[in-house]
């Protein structure tokens, strides 16, 4: 089980320092890690339509992400049974997340 924890972000600001090598990882999307250690860098939606280019940046490339906000929980019937963040946030099982992607 992976967890991931990104945020938007605009792609034409991204800059990577080193090797990065992309992965199509489904009919929609494909992420980005570095090819040295393999940590992930970001996420970006590929199919045709409104969200495509769309990017998220994985939180744990900054030394302080602390200022950042939680709003939206992907995947959550997946989680891990510790995570159980205070915040209220918008939530997503697998097949709303799904749903949303084959609508695009």
């Amino acid at each position: 089980l992976r967890c991931y924890l990104g945020f938007p972000a605009d792609p034409k600001t991204l800059k990577a320092h080193g090797p990065v090598k992309t992965k199509v990882t489904s009919e929609w999307a494909e992420r980005s890690f570095c090819g040295e250690c393999g940590s992930v860098l970001w996420y970006r939606l590929t199919a045709a339509g409104k969200y495509q280019g769309y990017v998220e940046v994985a939180a744990g490339l900054f030394d302080d992400a602390c200022g950042l906000e939680l709003k939206k929980e992907t995947y959550i019937d997946k989680k891990p049974t510790g995570y159980h963040f205070a915040d209220k946030t918008e939530t997503l099982t697998e097949a709303q997340v799904e749903e949303l992607f084959a609508a695009m």
